[in-house]
């Protein structure tokens, strides 16, 4: 069991609820790894702060009065958390939210590490994205990051389908002055994914269909699925259930199946690197969330 003294360093998230937050279960474990593997104690403790949404603006002067030295960010705080920071990355400011926030010598910066998160085991496939095109179920606050990282990855071409033009339309909307160059990117509604299934190398669950408790149910239908090219991946960024339904009958059509734990475990590994300016033990991270959803 680490020691936390006067001068262990502080990091954490803050959320409303946070509760039921991951992040301390692999953060902690992987600056525990640190310490046994390095010889001496790196001397941090990451922590879970409930902060309700008025109570944001005196919890950031707080962080700053304890000298908090980073924190990740879950919902509701991801957009409104810009307005308290001095410097916020190009990427965070195209997804229009941040996930992870560090003190620099000017006041608090901010990135989104969800877009590295994403595309972290898309990349470990080494496969050619020229020429692809992805497909984004929901248009909401998750598929923001996504699209973003389809784009860096290098998709030709990016479809957001969702069930409410008007809600499409001001996706779209929202990308004309993004500071990050993105693919072409058009709008679908649910009763375009067959046309759309048949031309998607890369289908992305962002919606909260198919997570604990609703195990049943699926965003897409499985004869639905068997639209998908040869070798097509199916992307579900819930990870409770792990395998989703989704994930389930894709791999029954063929497809290459990609749960939402890694992404949370990547996402992570960034920011507590950026935070401790090392490389981290990921193994460890992900591990350590296995064990924890596997005893729970």
């Amino acid at each position: 069991m680490q020691a936390i003294t006067g001068k262990t360093k502080l990091l954490g998230v803050i959320g409303h609820p946070v509760e039921h937050s991951l992040s301390p279960v692999m953060h902690n474990a992987a600056i525990a790894a640190l310490s046994a593997t390095e010889g001496e104690q790196v001397d941090y403790v990451y922590l879970p702060f409930p902060v309700k949404p008025e109570g944001l603006s005196a919890a950031v002067a707080g962080f700053e009065a304890v000298g908090l030295c980073g924190f990740n960010i879950t919902i509701p705080h991801k957009q409104s958390i810009v307005a308290f920071l001095d410097e916020v990355s190009p990427v965070a400011r195209a997804v229009g939210a941040v996930n992870t926030v560090w003190r620099t010598p000017t006041g608090w910066a901010g990135t989104n590490t969800d877009v590295e998160g994403f595309l972290a085991p898309l990349r470990a496939r080494d496969r050619p994205w020229k020429g692809t095109q992805a497909t984004i179920l929901g248009a909401g606050g998750a598929a923001r990051a996504i699209v973003a990282g389809c784009a860096e990855l290098g998709c030709e071409a990016i479809v957001v389908v969702g069930r409410d033009r008007a809600k499409l339309d001001i996706f779209a909307r929202s990308w004309a002055e993004s500071p990050i160059a993105i693919a072409p990117l058009s709008m679908g509604l649910w009763e375009d994914l067959p046309a759309v299934l048949a031309q998607t190398d890369l289908l992305v669950n962002a919606t909260p269909v198919g997570m604990h408790p609703q195990v049943d149910r699926t965003p897409v239908e499985a004869s639905l699925l068997a639209q998908l090219p040869a070798e097509a991946i199916v992307y579900d960024l819930i990870y409770t259930p792990n395998p989703t339904r989704l994930l389930r009958e894709a791999r029954q059509v063929g497809a290459v199946a990609i749960d939402g734990l890694e992404m949370l475990v990547q996402q992570g590994a960034a920011a507590l690197q950026l935070w401790l300016n090392r490389p981290v033990p990921v193994d460890v991270m992900r591990r350590s969330l296995q064990e924890h959803l596997g005893s729970i």
